[in-house]
């Protein structure tokens, strides 16, 4: 099997810099790197950036949903 058929389509890149994954949170571009340096966002070194794999953003938008579910259950 070719990398090409193991790997799912994208309608768009599949790598982010931290500016297009803030932009993509709709939150500030320090706001997006105080998250990759917190570890909340995950990101990868890429020769001297960090990117930003787009799964990582929806598992952070799907952990901040989760959180809000248990605070709105618990009060």
């Amino acid at each position: 099997m070719s990398v090409t058929e193991s790997l799912p389509v994208t309608a768009g890149p599949l790598l982010l810099t931290v500016e297009e994954a803030a932009r993509l949170l709709g939150v500030g571009r320090t706001t997006a790197f105080a998250l990759v340096k917190s570890g909340e966002l995950e990101s990868i070194p890429l020769g001297r950036l960090r990117k930003i794999p787009t799964e990582c953003v929806t598992e952070y938008i799907d952990r901040l949903r989760t959180r809000a579910r248990a605070e709105n259950q618990a009060a």
